[in-house]
């Protein structure tokens, strides 16, 4: 459906065609009709499905810019997504002439409050600023006619429920609610029978949760390969534009660190990054000055970054609802992406839990030789040079190293400048600087059956995953995409082993092994 069969106002349509969007995505098409009936909505939908303009183009149609009064408000659940959400709802309501301002921890609370006293119609926020700019009055909200929960799911896992029912307490009761969530876990659902009027549904089949333009793999590797696996693996691939997320904030650090050594233009943004160090490092990523985000799950939380490439899971999630959001970062706009989970043997049944909910298997993938690895880093440094050489600004410094050139010409021969030049350009897979990351400690061991401990029908401790390895052995199951040979890469292979050794999780962590460390071979 093409947004002008929305009845949509013309100032809004103005702006959506300026943005260059023609047809509604599935969210936006059965949501707006709803919102603009005034109907309370409860939307199932991943990021990068568009469901700020699912709730954002209603909400500013019904925006009566004569008054003065703030007339909605968006909770969120991190500020990055609170100002993407403001930007994009001015974006829509510019033509229209709506207010709409952000606030959010981190920044100064007097200059919010200071933007909010000269006008705003629609605020967006974070919880707990919401919570404080209210009890120093300075955030009335007599006047809400339309309150948006956006990635309640998310809230909820960071603890955010008491604050959220504080302050929908303070909202009439009379307003209009939308809440969205990728997931919809029980707690959501009760927020819809606490504090909503008989919500419609707008819901994506299970199936869609991730999309099919996602090719999702993984790879069975031990916690100390890691590392050396992920970055031979990015060597090969060369993504455009990757986001690599951690468990932990000294994860982040740590990968980000590591990256760069190995050459990788690498940021790492998490929850003790300054705002405005946060800014620059999403600023950059999205000009295309860096090659690599690494995240932690809450600080990449509604990011809207178009053109990701590859999404690596270097930490698995612990939950499945993350590991929804996460390759919901690549595969957009119709154009396809790659996800690849590295995966602890003792984490397997992690990997059975989350294709429970997104109903598709994970391919199992071989991990990258050193050779295949210097191979592609070699191919890049030829092209690179075969452009530099078509560029007329580059060859026109030549001649500054004539005389020079001209005796190295006469001592050695083209074959051994090639080879030189080349190897200043890619890096000795003898010499690259190991890199060692602090191990983190282990998720709990989930066995395999149904993820939790049971042998329900289907997972791995049923018939019917004895059946799917018996296939595999025949080479007619769904795993004959496996090379034989590949290390470590058959999920079902030695399982009876992995759950003997890990009925328990085992703490293998000493003082001596949380430490950061580069060295260069050789080294002592």
């Amino acid at each position: 459906m093409k947004f002008n069969e929305l009845n949509l106002s013309a100032d809004l349509l103005a702006e959506i065609e300026k943005a260059g969007f023609v047809e509604a995505s599935p969210i936006q098409e059965q949501t707006i009709p709803l919102a603009l009936e005034g109907k309370d909505v409860i939307g199932q939908a991943q990021t990068g499905t568009g469901k700020t303009a699912a709730f954002g183009l209603p909400t500013l149609e019904k925006i009566r810019i004569e008054e003065a009064t703030i007339q909605a408000l968006v909770i969120a659940p991190t500020r990055e997504l609170a100002v993407q959400s403001q930007e994009e709802l001015f974006r829509f309501g510019r033509s229209k002439g709506v207010k709409v301002r952000s606030v959010y921890g981190g920044s100064s609370i007097e200059k919010q409050i200071k933007a909010l006293k000269s006008g705003a119609h629609i605020v967006v926020g974070t919880p707990g600023r919401l919570l404080d700019l209210i009890k120093r009055k300075a955030l009335k909200l007599q006047d809400i006619e339309t309150l948006i929960l956006d990635e309640a799911d998310e809230m909820l896992n960071m603890g955010f429920l008491e604050d959220i029912e504080a302050i929908i307490s303070r909202v009439p009761e009379n307003r209009q609610t939308l809440l969205f969530s990728a997931t919809m876990p029980d707690a959501i659902k009760r927020i819809g029978v606490q504090f909503m009027k008989a919500p419609e549904h707008v819901k994506i089949a299970a199936k869609e949760l991730t999309t099919e333009l996602v090719d999702q793999y993984y790879i069975r590797v031990k916690e100390q390969e890691k590392f050396d696996t992920m970055t031979r693996l990015m060597d090969v691939a060369q993504p455009e534009l990757a986001i690599v997320f951690g468990r932990t904030k000294r994860r982040v650090d740590e990968l980000t660190r590591g990256l760069k050594i190995r050459g990788f233009r690498a940021e790492g943004i998490h929850g003790d990054l300054d705002q405005n160090k946060r800014l620059r490092v999403l600023r950059d990523f999205k000009n295309g000055n860096l090659d690599v985000l690494v995240a932690t799950d809450v600080a990449a939380r509604g990011l809207d970054i178009s053109g990701v490439t590859h999404v690596y899971n270097y930490d698995i999630p612990q939950d499945p609802e993350s590991y929804v959001h996460r390759i919901g970062r690549t595969g957009r706009a119709g154009k396809s992406g790659q996800s690849i989970t590295f995966v602890a043997p003792n984490e397997m049944g992690y990997l059975q839990i989350i294709e429970n909910l997104t109903k598709k298997r994970m391919k199992g993938l071989k991990p990258a030789s050193v050779e295949e690895s210097f191979q592609s880093k070699k191919q890049v440094a030829l092209k690179k040079i075969e452009r530099d050489f078509a560029d007329e600004t580059i060859r026109a410094n030549f001649e500054k190293f004539g005389k020079d050139a001209r005796k190295l010409a006469a001592e050695f021969t083209p074959e051994e400048l090639a080879m030189y030049i080349l190897s200043l350009t890619v890096q000795d897979p003898d010499s690259l600087p190991e890199v060692e990351i602090a191990r983190e400690k282990p998720l709990p061991f989930k066995p395999s059956g149904n993820g939790f401990g049971g042998k329900a029908k289907g997972g791995r401790g049923g018939r019917r995953g004895d059946d799917r390895r018996e296939r595999d052995r025949r080479g007619n199951g769904r795993r004959d995409e496996f090379k034989k040979g590949s290390r470590g890469n058959d999920r079902f292979d030695k399982e009876k082993r992995y759950r003997k050794d890990n009925k328990k999780p085992r703490n293998t962590l000493s003082e001596k092994q949380t430490g950061f460390v580069i060295r260069n071979k050789g080294d002592k």
